[in-house]
């Protein structure tokens, strides 16, 4: 399985949102809020149950439960937040479902979350795809201020567009092939820790347009670092690109 291919297979579990008994306009105002999600929204009706809440469900399983107010709280937004204590379980189970058109402002918004977990357990592994080598270079400080925390080994991943840039402290794999060159991603092992493993994974489908997920998820963190550790190699080419 591809990175692509796991992009799609989390694409195509959708999950459903129904709101019940509520008389406003809210699940148009939900629509609004999660536009950005491969969420279908519907409205429900339930004589026995109470007014204004939610139902997050993927096919026929129920997922969660929640009150209205609670999912269109203002102070909770539906960007990722790494930091997971405090967020509404709601929130929690939408972490694997599919953002539709981050631009790359979002994107690296998101990848900083990561590698800021990263940089303060400082251990363990991070993994981060630039698509081309040549956005590597704009990344330079961060990556090579993240590979002085010691115990943390720090991997950059592009596709051979430019030379490799002059770098400390962390690996380069330069790699010809699709996959790399349209994928953005930052994955971090959490030292070993399930509950400090994170990860963004994303293609670029349309122009600086993203299309992926993020996850707390233990089990898809590990199959993600598996699959670029076992198909990517780790020795840089010199600094010559082959046009």
């Amino acid at each position: 399985m591809s990175l692509s291919e796991l992009i799609s297979g989390v694409e195509a579990h959708e999950m459903t949102l129904t709101v019940f008994n509520s008389e406003s306009d809210a699940a148009d105002t939900l629509r609004e809020h999660f536009a950005d999600r491969n969420l279908v929204v519907t409205e429900g009706n339930s004589l026995e149950g109470p007014q204004d809440y939610v139902v997050l469900s993927k096919g026929d399983e129920f997922l969660t439960a929640a009150n209205l107010d609670e999912v269109l709280d203002p102070s909770l937004d539906t960007e990722p937040h790494f930091e997971a204590e405090g967020r509404k379980a709601i929130l929690d189970h939408l972490d694997e479902t599919m953002f539709t058109s981050y631009d790359a402002r979002q994107m690296v918004s998101a990848s900083r979350e990561i590698e800021d977990r990263a940089w303060r357990v400082g251990a363990g592994q991070l993994h981060a795809g630039f698509q081309n080598v040549s956005i590597i270079e704009s990344q330079l400080d961060v990556y090579e201020q993240l590979a002085t925390r010691p115990n943390l080994d720090v991997h950059a991943y592009g596709y051979p567009d430019d030379a490799v840039p002059d770098h400390e402290g962390f690996t380069v794999h330069v790699e010809r092939t699709d996959e790399i060159a349209n994928s953005w991603f930052v994955v971090y092992d959490g030292a070993g820790v399930d509950s400090n493993k994170c990860a963004l994974l994303a293609e670029e489908r349309e122009p600086r347009q993203f299309y992926g997920f993020w996850t707390y998820g233990p089990d898809t963190v590990d199959w993600i670092i598996d699959h670029l550790t076992s198909t990517y190699g780790m020795v840089e080419p010199d600094d010559s690109v082959e046009r």
